[in-house]
């Protein structure tokens, strides 16, 4: 038995903007897709769990189609809106709410009264708006901007996100009551690479799809075309998997897609092998490879501090183990003086780009502006003020054996700090 779930076909729309067809042909799949279908049926509250790439729309699209609602589908990206706009457009707004708004206006939810709206990237929601978002599914009714009027409301609620959500509670990044409220009914979708009898379906599929828009007739795969499609990884998913298809069908001779048309270009380098001498099973931190790597070369002889040469490593172990002192040392507040000091660094670091920074931090831009915000950034922008900030945020804040730590590498230290970071974001662990 093998199912296809595909996005409505839109001319306008982008070629690969998301994973645009879904099949259910590995057990895994089909053992999900029959959970889907139970849940769709009744009115809970669905979290669609998955890396990017997986099809997590697919999933609440089906989720409304099997549900009976007549309402329409109404997908939202909470990752697309700036905190001052994506108010206004969940909720709705009246004339004269704010500058610029001339007339009311309906939001998303009103939108999709008596149908399903799907929310992804919910982990990106500014924690304001969790208040109001959780509000509005406990009493469902929404406010508009403006008004203090209700308007009931008859509306489906699908949320999906690629992050750890238990995590951001833990690091208080989301609210544990609206993650027990979108949590009713939750359903992982699981990684390309964990459902490998769906890879071979899912590329035939494409096949079909752009052979017709190349005016290509009867292309195969090669076995070791098949065999490297299957073997490889998939870290970008489906998404992925169509756009290697798509440019294998342009570039293939005599009908026949082999190995060689195949462009696999993995974006995150492979795991070591084994663990550094030293390190056993120990992880730091939730950091991984990385935690095991960082505790090895810390707790090495100093004599074999040499041993240990992975790029950015010696920085990392100098920043580590000025934590260790601080801790040590038991200052209070510690990991908001950390956290300033962070942020400062790498604010001043990028030139006070926010887009640069939260990218260099590994986390959204909404998160990077809340804390600006807690840091006191947002008011002195230009990239002198950040610095000075920075500066005196190390000093201020009593982190002098940090500054220490940054003293002997330069700005290589600062982005070892923005990296470890990153890291320990990543993983779960609590920065804030």
């Amino acid at each position: 038995m093998e199912r296809l779930l595909t996005l409505p076909e839109s001319s306008s729309a982008p070629l690969s903007i998301r994973a645009k067809a879904l099949v259910f042909h590995d057990p895994a799949s089909l053992h999900l897709l029959h959970d889907v279908e139970r849940i769709a049926r009744s009115e809970a509250t669905v979290l669609v769990i998955g890396e990017t790439g997986t099809g997590k729309e697919l999933i609440a699209r089906h989720v409304h189609a099997v549900s009976g609602r007549n309402g329409p589908f109404v997908a939202v990206n909470c990752g697309a809106f700036s905190e001052s706009l994506i108010d206004a457009e969940l909720f709705g707004h009246e004339a004269g709410a704010f500058t610029g708004a001339s007339q009311a206006r309906a939001g998303w939810f009103e939108a999709a009264n008596g149908g399903t709206l799907f929310l992804d990237e919910i982990g990106d929601l500014p924690m304001a708006l969790q208040v109001k978002l959780l509000r509005v599914l406990q009493e469902r009714q929404v406010v508009r901007l403006g008004s203090r009027r209700g308007i009931a409301l008859d509306v489906r609620l699908v949320a999906a996100t690629n992050i750890d959500l238990v995590r951001a509670v833990e690091a208080q990044h989301f609210r544990a009551d609206l993650y027990y409220r979108l949590s009713v009914a939750t359903l992982r979708l699981p990684p390309l690479r964990e459902r490998r009898a769906d890879i071979l379906p899912l590329a035939r599929h494409f096949i079909a799809v752009y052979s017709s828009r190349l005016h290509l007739t009867e292309v195969a795969l090669s076995d070791a075309a098949q065999t490297a499609l299957t073997d490889y990884s998939w870290p970008g998913n489906i998404r992925e998997l169509e756009n290697v298809i798509h440019y294998a069908l342009i570039v293939c001779r005599e009908q026949v897609i082999d190995v060689a048309d195949i462009k696999l270009v993995p974006l995150t380098a492979p795991a070591p092998t084994s663990a550094p001498a030293g390190s056993g099973p120990l992880l730091l931190g939730g950091m991984g490879m990385l935690g095991a790597e960082l505790t090895g070369a810390v707790n090495a002889p100093r004599g074999d501090a040499g041993a240990h040469t992975a790029d950015g490593l010696p920085a990392l172990v100098q920043l580590l183990a000025a934590w260790q002192q601080l801790l040590h040392e038991g200052h209070e507040g510690l990991l908001d003086q950390v956290e300033g000091a962070l942020v400062h660094t790498a604010f001043a670091h990028e030139g006070s780009n926010q887009v640069r920074t939260a990218r260099t931090l590994g986390i959204t831009r909404n998160v990077l502006r809340t804390l600006l915000k807690r840091h006191g950034l947002l008011d002195g922008r230009d990239a002198e003020g950040a610095e000075a900030g920075a500066q005196c945020g190390s000093h201020q804040l009593g982190l002098a054996p940090l500054a220490a730590a940054g003293a002997g590498v330069g700005r290589s230290a600062g982005a070892a700090a923005a990296g470890a970071a990153s890291a320990w974001r990543t993983q779960g662990a609590p920065l804030a």
